[in-house]
């Protein structure tokens, strides 16, 4: 079982009602939660169906250099970027 944070913008009410399931809405769009490898990979699936327009932001607990891994959905100025296995940001002005 690892940390997981969830970070949504403007994703469907169904979604949303999905993803307080499995995790604790502590501000609006923004969920935590103790959830197994198995978990956050069917979350992630459900992420992929349902955000339609919106975006998305996964990020979970590891044992890697950061301590961390995280994935994206949907349009957003923020984009991961690998530089040498360490995963960054990148970040795009308008």
């Amino acid at each position: 079982m690892s940390m997981l944070v969830v970070i949504t913008e403007n994703v469907p009410p169904r979604l949303r009602g999905r993803l307080a399931i499995w995790l604790l809405e502590v501000r609006a769009g923004v969920y935590v939660g103790d959830v197994s490898r198995r978990v956050r990979e069917m979350i992630w699936q459900q992420l992929n169906q349902l955000y339609e327009n919106g975006n998305v932001a996964m990020v979970w607990a590891t044992n890697s250099e950061s301590g961390f891994e995280f994935q994206t959905l949907g349009e957003n100025r923020r984009l991961p970027v690998d530089l040498d296995g360490l995963r960054l940001v990148s970040f795009y002005s308008v």
